[in-house]
């Protein structure tokens, strides 16, 4: 398959067969680290990282995959580019085009990176924007495949404010390689109609369904995968805390909830997770509301069942291969 020179936005513009192999991609980039084989494939070339919104994992993913590959790497943080401020985004995309191999952005709205892309001669990569998250998908898929020996037909159930970019990109990468996918949130939380019709039409042509629940058994019945994030998104306003976890309470995944999943069933977390009074935020969330769990249990957190750290790997493996396909 060609990737060459092809944006990365959104999961909606690849196909099922271009999933896949960028899956297939990704665990045998996976190996080779592994055994310690050099994969220096695109020495000579460089990419820049353009941040508005700060990251850990995905940040780390295109820096290590990057030199990895052989590529040399910018990192302009939040405060590191004149984009939105003295620059608009256009000039900013013709002008790192004209320096740069491949251009990542995380940020806010996804219409940023689209026109970043509209605008730039070399490929644009989405790393986070509210509404998608396309490179944790693969993470979180290979992550699966790594648990089961088909992941077709199987139930993946998302707890929590399922509007968000998490929440809208599982429903979609579900949908498009024949995962059930369940919605568990108040009906306030449910994702966008349009997309969720979107995503039952996919759904429908590769034998999987899109169901959007209230019930927080139904959800975890049966689930071969249960998925969470948490509450509150970066960028939203601190003081919608009282408010989520009213709404979102509920919706905690626990011992309870997994005990009603498949016998076999892993639990899955972007990261960061608020599973404990370990951060900032944490602690003061506790001595606000004295919780001391939010979205996830510590208990489930470092149970068996939970593999976010395989997934938090995974993120080096998926994003390698993303440049590396539409950059060779």
């Amino acid at each position: 398959m060609d990737f060459s020179n092809r944006d990365f936005l959104k999961l909606l513009d690849y196909s099922k067969e271009e999933i896949l192999e960028l899956l297939r991609l990704s665990h045998k980039f996976k190996k080779m680290k592994k055994e310690g084989q050099s994969h220096r494939y695109l020495v000579g070339k460089n990419v820049v990282l353009l941040f508005e919104k700060d990251s850990t994992r995905t940040r780390c993913a295109f820096e290590v995959g990057a030199k990895d590959l052989g590529m040399g790497v910018t990192y302009l943080g939040p405060t590191g580019s004149q984009m939105g401020k003295k620059e608009s985004i256009k000039d900013t995309a013709r002008v790192l085009a004209r320096m740069y191999d491949g251009i990542e952005y995380r940020g806010f709205d996804q219409e940023v990176v689209e026109e970043l892309a509209k605008y730039s001669s070399v490929p644009v990569w989405n790393g986070l924007t509210n509404e998608f998250h396309p490179t944790q998908m693969l993470a979180d898929i290979m992550t699966m495949q790594e648990n089961f020996d088909e992941i077709k037909g199987r139930k993946l159930t998302f707890f929590g404010d399922a509007r968000n970019n998490v929440g809208n990109s599982l429903m979609v990468v579900c949908a498009k390689l024949g995962i059930n996918f369940t919605c568990c949130a108040p009906k306030e939380l449910f994702p966008n109609k349009e997309l969720v019709e979107t995503c039952k039409n996919i759904a429908s042509e590769n034998g999987s369904t899109i169901t959007l629940t209230e019930d927080a058994t139904e959800g975890a019945k049966g689930a071969d995968v249960i998925y969470t994030d948490v509450w509150v998104s970066m960028g939203e306003d601190p003081s919608i805390w009282e408010t989520r976890i009213k709404q979102l309470s509920p919706y905690q995944v626990n011992s309870k909830v997994m005990s009603l999943a498949n016998k076999d069933a892993i639990f899955l977390h972007c990261l960061p997770s608020f599973h404990d009074t370990n951060t900032k935020i944490g602690k003061e969330i506790y001595d606000r509301f004295g919780i001391k769990e939010m979205e996830v249990t510590d208990e489930v957190f470092e149970s068996k069942a939970s593999k976010v750290m395989d997934e938090a790997e995974n993120r080096l493996h998926t994003i390698k291969t993303i440049m590396y396909v539409t950059l060779k």
